[in-house]
């Protein structure tokens, strides 16, 4: 009897082990095993994101860092797409814009803005740290995938470079993403030059693969970049030329996409090859 006695326990004890061996595999594994990072955007609803940071690059540039949920918690944009911000003017009418942050999802826990321009402007600058701005998303028409072309050219006028550095970005931090980027940038003065010191930083770390052509209106007296408006032979000098495997990207003021259509036209690159944001 005491021996039947003695096996039942040793049962019980060696399943109890076996039990508990297993359940802490499972637990050693959903441990190494990397967790998907929350996403934050809604498309069919605006969500509250607090303004956590507000830093004055110059007189008319500004750039926000808004919080998210949890320090791990990504904003869930795809490259290249933007999200809409609602907001009032200075008559006190709601106003919805579309902006693209400069951050990536890479970027965990936060995302940033740079100083709006247009009737959102008011909302922006009237902000202070601890407000809170109503956000919805994602949306655009831009899809990437690593490696769908061999080269970017890139045409942006003024607050159009964030699309442009978003995509820039995200195509050089890959290593397994080889694609070339050539961007033409235009403004008027060099002070109205957005993210220059983390162009010019992308441009250092990846010299091979990343070539910017500052265009200026308006340029000092010491300027070794382009003068004028971006012309067609702007284009075929530091943009790569029509192939099957190339595509152009276009964002800036209504003339400026106009005038490049029309280069990109007389170039000869095809409807195909082009994309505005």
């Amino acid at each position: 009897m005491d021996l039947e006695f003695l096996q039942t326990i040793d049962k019980q004890v060696l399943v109890g082990l076996a039990m508990t061996v297993f359940f802490l595999l499972i637990g050693t594994i959903s441990f190494l095993i990397p967790r998907k990072p929350k996403v934050c955007l809604d498309t069919d609803n605006f969500k509250q994101f607090k303004l956590v940071k507000r830093a004055q690059l110059s007189h008319n540039v500004a750039n926000f860092t808004f919080a998210l949920p949890s320090p791990t918690s990504v904003l869930g944009l795809p490259i290249g797409q933007h999200i809409s911000c609602r907001g009032k003017d200075s008559q006190g009418e709601e106003v919805i814009k579309p902006y693209t942050p400069t951050t990536l999802d890479s970027d965990v826990g936060h995302f940033q803005l740079m100083y709006p321009q247009g009737r959102m402007s008011h909302h922006f600058r009237e902000m202070k740290v601890g407000d809170y701005l109503a956000v919805k998303g994602p949306k655009g028409r831009f899809k990437y995938q690593p490696g769908q072309v061999r080269a970017f050219g890139m045409l942006a006028g003024g607050s159009g470079i964030t699309p442009m550095f978003q995509v820039a970005r995200a195509i050089l931090e890959n290593p397994k993403d080889k694609t070339n980027v050539h961007l033409i940038y235009a403004n008027v003065t060099s002070e109205d030059i957005l993210l220059k010191e983390e162009l010019d930083e992308l441009a250092s770390r990846y010299p091979d693969r990343f070539k910017i052509y500052y265009v200026l209106n308006q340029p000092p007296e010491e300027w070794n970049g382009g003068v004028g408006f971006v012309s067609k032979e702007m284009i075929e000098t530091h943009c790569p030329a029509p192939a099957s495997d190339i595509q152009i990207l276009r964002c800036g003021p209504p003339p400026m996409n106009k005038a490049m259509a029309g280069h990109l036209e007389a170039i000869g690159y095809t409807s195909e090859m082009q994309f505005q944001f």
